[in-house]
């Protein structure tokens, strides 16, 4: 008897087209597609799979679902809810579709900041011709340490871009102890702020957890050095934007690029827009060719593992979110 996979329709994801194409790809799947919540829960009783975002209710009428296939690499705070958790659910995301895309703008933005780009795009806005760049004011990557926070798929490609260009690079993260190209070599999140005094440039790469919320905080930024720069193409929620506006303006930090923020949109209002040393983009790191056809790619091939009764790829562990 044919597995039931529901999709729930999704806002970033055509929802009809994915829908026949996992039915194409997987043939030992019924694939449904619920339009609404009322259409989703009439289907989700009957559902052994599905696709979307579920809440307490909806995972209440689920009594069968043995795989929830996330729609985004890294899902908002809200999408493993305690039910979800102690759920018996595999859960599974689209992590390492976005490896090149975001680990490319965030060395990008690494190397505008080394170069005070920040500074001179705001006198570019004015046709204001100011040579005032020292040399001290250049942070030279062949002598700099880059500590690089996070290292699954985009944090280890950007560990190996930034290598690249003659920079020590440590890689941090709970989970893999093995260096990959590039990183001089691994620590422990315990060992983070031993760490920190020492770095030139701070690179943020990891998810939003209950561990990393408000890593970055006024605390972890009086332990850098005031020539530092620091990165976020993470998750917003990783920097308190409060704390280190703070110490932008105070000169205790040499410059700040972020394509993710506590707040999205950043109000028009807040500080940031206005510094100098700071470079902003609006959660655009993940954009570029071919994602549609890599997200499309894992759900199939992940419908396919579980009609046939495989392990499948990218099981996330629901406590940690990721």
């Amino acid at each position: 008897m044919n597995r039931h996979f529901v999709m729930l329709a999704s806002g970033d994801a055509p929802t009809d087209d994915w829908a026949r194409a996992v039915a194409a790809a997987a043939p030992g799947l019924r694939v449904s597609v619920a339009q609404d919540r009322r259409a989703a829960m009439e289907l989700l009783p009957q559902a052994d799979a599905a696709f979307g975002t579920l809440d307490a209710q909806l995972l209440a009428k689920a009594p069968k679902l043995a795989w929830l296939q996330a729609p985004m690499a890294a899902p908002p705070a809200g999408y493993f809810f305690p039910e979800l958790v102690e759920h018996p659910v595999q859960v599974t995301n689209f992590r390492g579709i976005y490896n090149d895309h975001v680990a490319i703008h965030a060395v990008a933005m690494l190397l505008a900041l080394a170069r005070g780009l920040p500074r001179y795009l705001r006198q570019q806005a004015r046709a204001e011709w100011t040579r005032h760049l020292a040399d001290e004011d250049v942070l030279n990557l062949p002598e700099s340490t880059v500590l690089v926070v996070g290292m699954g798929g985009i944090g280890a490609e950007v560990g190996r871009m930034v290598a690249a260009f003659g920079a020590t690079v440590i890689g941090i993260d709970p989970r893999r102890l093995e260096a990959p190209e590039g990183v001089r070599h691994m620590c422990l999140p315990d060992e983070f702020d031993r760490l920190l005094p020492s770095a030139d440039a701070v690179i943020l790469t990891l998810p939003h957890t209950p561990q990393s919320e408000g890593l970055i905080d006024a605390r972890r930024l009086a332990l850098m050095r005031p020539h530092a720069l620091l990165v976020n193409i993470g998750r917003g929620a990783t920097v308190r934007l409060d704390a280190l506006t703070e110490a932008l303006q105070r000169q205790r930090l040499g410059g700040a690029a972020l394509d993710v923020f506590e707040q999205e949109p950043l109000p028009a209002t807040h500080a940031l827009w206005s510094e100098p040393r700071a470079l902003l983009t609006p959660h655009v790191a993940v954009v570029g060719p071919h994602i549609a056809e890599r997200r499309l790619a894992v759900l199939c091939d992940n419908a396919q593992r579980f009609a046939g009764g495989q392990p499948l790829r990218n099981l996330v562990d629901k406590a940690l979110w990721y």
